[in-house]
């Protein structure tokens, strides 16, 4: 009830944060949507009315009604994104995988490109002041420095986003208006009728749609931010941001009005509608938008790539929280090989104009998998079953409309995204695959049936004493079971003596914020065997040092155990017995006779990890404490080995 509440309240600090993080990427469209969809064509009324109409009505029906007024009802906890939407069905359905790991790839593909053609239309701008001027140098500067300043968290700058946005919302309404006023038969691009004839008459027309959609390429971004804005906070800022939006293009349209006959060249609408005295100052404000508006989808790429680490569809990488406000994220693997991507993005199109070729293509199939999630969740939520139907196959035509019209972008630079998004589908795939095929094969035990011998091991003074406190870290889930080879290790690779001994294992649940522990300890044997169950949900960082320590004071507090060292000289001065941590890493062994599949995805798997965050780093243990293992993953061995003995 308190997460429902959350979401659902309306505040001025709320809407002010909703206008600096989610609105950028949709609000900076009209600098490039009208280029876009006239590019080489004359400009005629068809054109004109049909592209305003199109545009309206995108934005009602793919934005409004879509994602502001339905999808934002798929809350969990407060969370909202397509990886949080899937945690929501995903337990009823193992298909639902496939969706989801084509959605959140589309979306990663999808912020290698929407930094640099925000920053380059914005620049681009310069050229009517100065024509000669050599914006990619620029544009790449400023990438740069956005990418620099991610390791120093937002915080401090993020206070200053929403005021910033609402000023340049302010300024699409008033540029538009002052168009309108002077052609305000624009007006009439409200009829539908207009986009519908420009699709179906106007040769060429329906390819239009792959332009149209750019002015919708954020709204996937409402969703993502539902847990930093709230949904109502989403739903009010959203009437006035889509005005203002509506109004630039009205006027834009108004503008080209003006120009009817004549080629766009390159001309650009957004910069044409503004007063030469206000061009310089506009150009400031249009790239600061576009600075808020990478910024978005950079930080919305950490939040989905955290994710995905918890739900298995990703290695485990490097996490760090700059500062203690929620949201706050820093992934800088992800964050250089994007600032590789953009870069790369910039130095091969050039021109904003080059890459709106390949811009919308990815997003378009994340939408898709969206809509195919959303129907699920409304089924599983006993929707009526004719209104699933209705509101899946209405957004399936549309955004298999914009897919269709999308589609002839490949060969102009779409392929670029749909490569990167494969690349991540691919190991989104292998990471889950490897994931199972190592659940399946890995051997529990009962605890149980190894009491009486560890309690034997840990008054065996013949052994040498390992630690007083010996902390595993177990895939077992089940409070009663352990790894055989967490077993191995403390009675046959070394036997490891210690005075109490720790299994810790740790479960990643569908809610978001999750923090519970379970104790499961053997009360008849002075509490030398203890197992720790913790509960985290996917955007818990898996800070395990110190939530042990937590259940450690909370347990000696309670008089469950006792952590004073067993060593007689450091007994008598009450001092604590040392801690260490063990875990068990695994290497693919060479005894296997493997699938080519199974090989091929395994090989893929070992490979990648080499690269990506030690266990111990990842669950926040102290190295100095820390014994790491390699442990063979054997899958199916060899069989029926042809040995013979001879004896001369």
């Amino acid at each position: 009830m308190e997460s429902k509440h959350k979401v659902d309240k309306v505040t001025a600090a709320g809407l002010l944060v909703a206008f600096g993080i989610i609105y950028g990427d949709i609000g900076t469209s009209p600098l490039y949507v009208m280029q876009a969809i006239i590019m080489n064509e004359p400009i005629t009324e068809e054109i004109i009315y049909g592209a305003i109409s199109c545009i309206f009505w995108t934005l009602t029906l793919q934005t409004t009604v879509k994602y502001v007024i339905l999808i934002l009802r798929a809350d969990n906890r407060g969370e909202g994104g397509i990886f949080a939407l899937y945690a929501l069905v995903r337990k009823h359905a193992k298909w639902l995988t496939v969706p989801a790991v084509i959605g959140g790839s589309t979306l990663l593909a999808d912020g290698v490109i929407t930094p640099p053609i925000s920053v380059s239309s914005a620049v681009e701008g310069l050229q009517l002041l100065y024509p000669n001027i050599q914006t990619v140098p620029i544009v790449i500067a400023i990438l740069t420095m956005i990418f620099i300043i991610q390791a120093f968290g937002t915080k401090v700058v993020g206070r200053a986003f929403g005021p910033l946005m609402v000023t340049w919302f302010v300024m699409l309404g008033v540029l538009g208006l002052n168009q309108i006023k002077d052609h305000p038969e624009i007006l009439k691009a409200l009829n539908p009728m207009y986009g519908f004839d420009l699709l179906t008459k106007h040769p060429g027309g329906f390819w239009m749609l792959g332009a149209v959609f750019l002015c919708t390429t954020g709204a996937e971004a409402l969703y993502s931010d539902l847990g930093h804005c709230g949904r109502e906070n989403i739903r009010i800022s959203w009437i006035f941001v889509k005005i203002c939006l509506i109004l630039n293009y009205f006027g834009q349209g108004a503008w080209l009005i003006t120009e009817m006959g004549n080629l766009l060249d390159a001309r650009k609408p957004f910069y044409e509608i503004m007063p030469e005295w206000w061009l310089l100052p506009g150009v400031v404000i249009a790239t600061l938008a576009a600075i808020i508006a990478s910024q978005a989808v950079i930080t919305g790429s950490f939040t989905l790539i955290s994710e995905a680490i918890r739900l298995n569809f990703w290695p485990k990488v490097r996490l760090i929280y700059p500062s203690d406000q929620k949201g706050q994220l820093y992934v800088p693997s992800i964050n250089w090989l994007l600032w590789l991507g953009c870069c790369g993005v910039v130095l091969f199109f050039q021109k904003s104009s080059n890459m709106e070729a390949a811009y919308g293509l990815a997003i378009t199939l994340t939408m898709i998998m969206t809509t195919i999630l959303f129907s699920y969740y409304l089924y599983i939520k006993r929707v009526n079953l004719w209104i699933v139907i209705v509101f899946m196959l209405l957004y399936l035509f549309i955004e298999g409309m914009f897919l269709g019209a999308n589609l002839l972008k490949f060969t102009h630079g779409g392929w670029f995204t749909i490569m990167v998004g494969t690349i991540v589908a691919g190991l989104m795939a292998v990471w889950l695959k490897a994931f199972y095929i190592k659940l399946r094969l890995t051997e529990y035990t009962k605890l149980e049936k190894y009491l009486p011998a560890l309690h034997e091991l840990s008054r065996d003074i013949s052994i040498p004493k390992y630690t007083t406190h010996l902390v595993f870290m177990t895939n077992a889930s089940r409070a009663t079971e352990i790894e055989t080879k967490v077993i191995y290790s403390i009675f046959q690779k070394r036997p490891k003596r210690a005075d109490v001994y720790w299994f810790i294992h740790v479960d990643i649940t569908d809610d978001p914020y999750t923090m519970e522990y379970k104790v499961l300890s053997d009360d008849d044997n002075n509490d030398n065997v203890i197992k720790i169950n913790f509960r985290l949900g996917f955007r818990v960082d898996q800070r395990i040092n110190m939530f042990f320590r937590k259940v450690v004071e909370d347990m000696v507090l309670n008089k469950e155990v006792d952590i004073t060292s067993r060593y007689e000289s450091l007994s008598k001065q009450n001092i604590t017995g040392d801690f260490r941590f063990v875990v068990l890493e695994r290497f693919l062994s060479f005894e296997n006779d493997l699938p080519f599949l199974e090989q091929l995805v395994m090989k893929t798997y070992f490979f990648v990890k080499d690269f990506t965050t030690p266990e111990d780093k990842w669950f926040g243990l102290d190295s100095s404490s820390v014994k790491i293992e390699k442990v063979p993953l054997i899958i199916r061995p060899v069989e029926n080995v042809k040995l013979r003995r001879v004896y001369n």
